[in-house]
C-alpha cells in the first residue's frame, strides 16, 4: 500500500496509540462477554460505566478526585520504566509520602501559615516516597535484586510500617473507631481549585505528568534515560552513569508517589488513616501501563481509569451488580494490555516504513521552499 507523506505523518502520530486501543476493545468485548454470561444487560452496564464516569457534574468531580492520585501513582512506574525498570511499589510510597506530610503539623508552632506548612508537607511526603522507591533501584543496581519483586515487597513493608505508626506511637487518642494521626489543621489543609469541586491535586498531578514529559523527551538526562532502557550494554559502552540514572528515576517516581499521598492527606483524609490505602498505588500500575509508560498520556489514562472506579456504585444501584464489578473489568483491561504488547515488534517495524513514507516527498518541499 502506497502512501502520500501528509497520510504517513498522521499514521505515524497514531500509532503508538494502537496497543492501547485494541486492549480497550478487547477489554470491552470481554467484559459484555462477563456480564451477558450473568444474565446482565451489557449494553446498559457500559453505558452507566460512561454516565457514572462523565454524565454529570457529580461523576466528573468523583472522576477527578481519583484521577488525582493516579497520575502521581503512575509517574512511580513510568519514569522507573524509561531505564527499563518494572517497578510497582507505588501503593507503600504513597501510604509513606502521606503519613510524613501527616506528622509535618505536629511538629511546627501553631499559626504557622499554609504557605509555609503546604510545601514543608509536600517535601516530607517527596522524600519519604522517594526514598523508599530509591532503595528499590538502588537493590537492582548495586546488588542484582529484581526490582518488580523487590519493590511489591517493600510496598508491603511500607504498608506494614504504616499500620503499625499510625494505630501506635503516631495514633491520635482521640481516633477510636478509625486509627489515625492526629488531624491537619484546618488552616493547613489544602482547598478546592476555583470553579471546581476537585482540590489542587489534579492541577499538581497534571503538572508532574507534564514536566516528566518534557523531562524525558528533550531533556539530555531524559535521553540518557531512554538509552540506558533501550540497552545497559550500550549506555555503558557509551560512557553513561547507568547506576544513578536508574536510581535517579525511582527516586523521582517515588517522589512522585509520596505527593500523591500528601495530597491525600492534606486534601482528602485530614489525617493518615487506613482510608488512604484505597490501592491508588496499584491502578497507578494500570494507568502507566495503559499509557505505554508515556508521562503525557498518563493524564488521559488516568481520567480513564478515575471514570472506571468512580462508576462502581451507579452500577450496583441501578443493575444491582456488586461494586466490585469494575475491578473484573479493570483486570481484564491489564491483562489485554499485556496481551497487545506481543505488538511492540511489529509496531516497530511499521513505524520506519511509516517515516520513510513521510520523508519521501522532502526533496520536493525543500525544491519549492528554495524556490
Amino acid at each position: 500500500m502506497r502512501l502520500n507523506a501528509s497520510t504517513a505523518r498522521v499514521m505515524l502520530s497514531l500509532l503508538p496509540a494502537l496497543p492501547t486501543a485494541l486492549a480497550v476493545l478487547g477489554t470491552l468485548l470481554l467484559f459484555s462477554l462477563f456480564l451477558l454470561v450473568q444474565g446482565q444487560p451489557a449494553l446498559d452496564a457500559i453505558g452507566l460505566i460512561f454516565e457514572g464516569a462523565f454524565g454529570s457534574s457529580f461523576a466528573w468531580q468523583s472522576t477527578l478526585l481519583r484521577a488525582s492520585p493516579l497520575m502521581l501513582t503512575a509517574l512511580c512506574v513510568a519514569l522507573p520504566a524509561q531505564v527499563g525498570l518494572i517497578v510497582i511499589g507505588g501503593e507503600g510510597a504513597l501510604a509513606l509520602g502521606g503519613m510524613c506530610a501527616a506528622i509535618v503539623p505536629q511538629m511546627l508552632p501553631s499559626g504557622t501559615p499554609w504557605l509555609v506548612a503546604t510545601p514543608l508537607m509536600a517535601v516530607a511526603g517527596m522524600l519519604a516516597g522517594g526514598f523508599w522507591i530509591g532503595a528499590v533501584g538502588a537493590l537492582r543496581q548495586w546488588r542484582g535484586v529484581n526490582e518488580t519483586i523487590s519493590s511489591l515487597l517493600m510496598s508491603y513493608i511500607a504498608i506494614a510500617l504504616f499500620k503499625h505508626l499510625v494505630e501506635g506511637p503516631l495514633r491520635d487518642p482521640a481516633s477510636l473507631n478509625k486509627p489515625s494521626t492526629y488531624p491537619v489543621p484546618d488552616a493547613m489543609m489544602i482547598g478546592s481549585i476555583p470553579g471546581l469541586d476537585t482540590h489542587w491535586g489534579l492541577f499538581w498531578g497534571v503538572v508532574a505528568c507534564i514536566a516528566a514529559w518534557v523531562f524525558v523527551k528533550f531533556s539530555t538526562k531524559g535521553f540518557a534515560m531512554r538509552v540506558v532502557g533501550g540497552s545497559h550494554r550500550a549506555a555503558r559502552l557509551v560512557g553513561l552513569p547507568v547506576n544513578l540514572l536508574a536510581l535517579a528515576a525511582c527516586v523521582l517516581g517515588g517522589a512522585a508517589a509520596g505527593l500523591g499521598g500528601m495530597f491525600e492527606v492534606a486534601a482528602v483524609q485530614g489525617s493518615a488513616n487506613a482510608s488512604l490505602l484505597a490501592g491508588y498505588g496499584y491502578a497507578g500500575i494500570l494507568v502507566a501501563f495503559a499509557a505505554r509508560q508515556n508521562p503525557l498520556a498518563i493524564i488521559a489514562c488516568a481520567l480513564m481509569i478515575g471514570g472506571i472506579e468512580a462508576s462502581g456504585s451507579l452500577l450496583q444501584r441501578r443493575l444491582d451488580l456488586p461494586d466490585a464489578t469494575t475491578l473484573v473489568l479493570q483486570g481484564l483491561l491489564f491483562a489485554n494490555l499485556l496481551a497487545w504488547e506481543a505488538l511492540g515488534g511489529r509496531i516497530a517495524a511499521w513505524r520506519v516504513k511509516l517515516q520513510a513514507a513521510a520523508l519521501a516527498d522532502l526533496p520536493v518541499q525543500l525544491e519549492q521552499t528554495h524556490a
